[in-house]
């Protein structure tokens, strides 16, 4: 055979084993989405307008959290490219955008989009496609059923479970009081009042009075008029922070001063709390799992001080009195840990193994006491809560920790 010959397939061979060689590599990475070396794909979806457009902070601090993490580095070599869209809190729209986040953006995970019916809408088509569909940022108990639905998982603790904490406050502080109940009329609302109503068992006849609204209502004065005209002492709400804004603010028009129970989600002194008026939110009473960061008690916590050059550095826009940055701060955080937990193996099936692999892992913007805790059968980070108390400037701690994994629910240990 000629040289020229030889050389030639010699040629023809070299290249045909470099490419054998290169078409694994870049199989799996196809396969795996937005893992490369040098990059994870993040995909997220946020309220940013409609009725509950206050949550969407939520979503502007965990991207503020990512620029930072990039600007040291990133995780393992790898920066961060998180995508955030609006769905207006419209499971259609939330379906269609994940779709298009997985499908067009080769997002390698979903992490802390908002909301119960948004996030159900969407469940099943990432369980089927296997996509981590984690740290949802809803307290729903759906996300704790790993059998069934074992590429979701939560982060917060549940309604229902805080339904239960605020019916334990009420036996144990207002035994005889008659309640009154101001709640959102979908599986939120509903959640958190059915753990209020299991709570207080035999005595859940004090429940005098109870009114559901809908998100999109712009109005609840006759709602909170006939719950003060039924002879309650106590008003639990629970539903969204513009209309708790309301609902208290009305509450002091009508001088009407019942022990007001506020659920977390509404907890935020920048979005519920100061439009109501702070003199109107005085002793209002709440839990919380996050610190404070205005709480005069953190002034010298290292981890308060380092939130506080984060939002001056990364979030300058940002109301260091709304919780839900530091909620989404923290939610960006424990993603951040399982992550470096995974090292170099960024598949999607890692992520889960060490998303449900967290022992004892103390988020730095946690309460004392509470830690996070997960495994293959234990899909909620976070079951320990605490009760709190507005005194007119921030919430001030009543009584210890709270423990709440005492539920029985869907996915239990």
């Amino acid at each position: 055979m000629p040289m020229q010959q030889r050389k030639a397939r010699l040629s023809l061979s070299l290249v045909a084993a470099l490419l054998l060689a290169w078409a694994p590599s870049s199989a799996q990475q196809a396969s795996e989405g937005g893992a490369a070396d040098n990059e994870i794909r993040i995909g997220n979806v946020m309220p940013y307008t409609g009725p509950l457009a206050a949550f969407a902070t939520i979503g502007r601090a965990e991207a503020a959290y990512f620029d930072m993490v990039n600007e040291r580095g990133g995780i393992n070599g790898r920066k961060i490219k998180f995508i955030s869209v609006d769905d207006s809190s419209n499971p259609r729209t939330a379906l269609q955008q994940t779709r298009e986040l997985v499908e067009k953006e080769n997002v390698l995970l979903m992490f802390g989009s908002f909301g119960t019916p948004s996030n159900l809408a969407t469940r099943t088509y990432l369980n089927d496609k296997k996509i981590p569909q984690l740290f949802v940022a809803s307290g729903d108990e759906e996300w704790a059923n790993p059998k069934t639905y074992p590429w979701s998982m939560g982060w917060q603790p549940t309604f229902r479970a805080e339904g239960q904490i605020y019916a334990n406050y009420i036996q144990a502080s207002y035994p005889d009081r008659k309640i009154a109940v101001l709640w959102q009329n979908d599986q939120f609302g509903r959640d958190l009042f059915r753990g209020l109503q299991e709570g207080l068992g035999d005595t859940a006849g004090m429940i005098v009075a109870d009114l559901a609204f809908d998100v999109s209502d712009t109005s609840i004065q006759v709602q909170i008029k006939i719950l003060k005209d039924s002879g309650a002492d106590i008003l639990v709400f629970n539903g969204a922070p513009a209309i708790a804004a309301r609902a208290i603010r009305i509450a002091a028009d009508l001088d009407w001063h019942p022990v007001f129970i506020l659920d977390n989600a509404s907890a935020s002194i920048a979005s519920a709390l100061r439009p109501a008026g702070l003199q109107n939110a005085l002793g209002v009473i709440s839990t919380s799992f996050l610190k404070d960061a205005d709480d005069a008690a953190w002034k010298e916590d290292p981890p308060i001080k380092a939130w506080s050059a984060f939002m001056d550095k990364y979030y300058p826009d940002g109301d260091k009195e709304d919780s839900y940055a530091i909620f989404g701060y923290a939610a960006a955080e424990t993603l951040v840990q399982v992550l470096k937990q995974c090292g170099d193996d960024v598949s999607r099936e890692n992520i889960m193994r060490q998303a449900t692999s967290l022992k004892n892992y103390v988020n730095p913007v946690a309460l004392p006491g509470i830690a996070i805790n997960t495994g293959p059968t234990d899909f909620r980070p976070i079951e320990q809560m605490r009760l709190v108390q507005f005194d007119g400037n921030v919430w001030q701690p009543i009584g210890d920790v709270v423990e709440s994994a005492f539920l029985n629910a869907p996915g239990d240990k």
